[in-house]
Formats: C-alpha cells, sequence, structure tokens
C-alpha cells in the first residue's frame, strides 16, 4: 500500500482561506486530501457556528489555532478555531471571506490512491463526502 505524501505549505497575507485552499487542490489536481494541521492569523475570518445558516464574521486580527479537513475537486469542508486579542475562542466551519493576515501555515496530506467527490445527501441536507478508490 502506497504511503500518503505530505506537503508543508503557507498560505501568504491577503490569500482567502477556503478559496486559496480549493484553488490548490483543483489546480494540482489532487484527488484527495486531508489539512492534517494549521496554525496562523486571519484579519477578518468567516465561520458558520452549529446548526448556523449564515457565518459569523469577526473583523480584526485572530490567531488561528487549528484547521482540519478534507480538500476535493469538489470543494473543501474545514474546521477551524480562532482566538481574539482577549483570549476568547470561536470555531465552526470555515466560510470563503477568511483573509490571511501575516501567514497560515499548513500540513496537507495527499491520499493518491483515493478520490473525494461532494454529493447532495437528502438526510442532511448538505453535499456530503463521498470516497472512492481509484
Amino acid at each position: 500500500m502506497p504511503t500518503p505524501m505530505r506537503l508543508a505549505l503557507r498560505l501568504e497575507p491577503g490569500t482567502d482561506l477556503r478559496l486559496g485552499l480549493e484553488a490548490l487542490a483543483r489546480d494540482r489536481g489532487w484527488p484527495a486530501a486531508f489539512v492534517v494541521a494549521g496554525i496562523g492569523s486571519l484579519r477578518v475570518t468567516a465561520l458558520r457556528l452549529a446548526d448556523a445558516a449564515e457565518p459569523t464574521w469577526l473583523h480584526g486580527p485572530v490567531e488561528l489555532l487549528t484547521l482540519a479537513g478534507s480538500l476535493s475537486p469538489d470543494g473543501a469542508h474545514l474546521h477551524a478555531s480562532v482566538a481574539d486579542a482577549q483570549g476568547r475562542v470561536t470555531g465552526g466551519h470555515v466560510a470563503a471571506g477568511c483573509e490571511v493576515r501575516t501567514t497560515v501555515e499548513l500540513l496537507v496530506e495527499l491520499l493518491e490512491q483515493q478520490a473525494f467527490t461532494r454529493a447532495f445527501d437528502a438526510q442532511t441536507g448538505y453535499a456530503e463526502l463521498k470516497i472512492d478508490a481509484r
């Protein structure tokens, strides 16, 4: 069985966290990948909290404490936790609009023997991960 490939990556200031990762997966032709870890800082943060229809927006610098999730050619499913200048922590689903402040450092694992797609699941009401062998 092949060993998954791990990549260390950096997103630069001004990059949209979610859209930047989705573009990397698409542009590099990654069939299936996981963000194993991510740290850094954001200038603007958009997190969809549990069971919320729309993201909560945080304006101003935050520390990105954790970032993890799946990447596919069809899109990303990412969760993050951030802390503001007073140490208050917020976490949820990463939405488009999270802007890198100084850096985001990532460890991404590519799963070359699998392919991820997303398909609408009537049971959950969301496009859910579908995992296939390659």
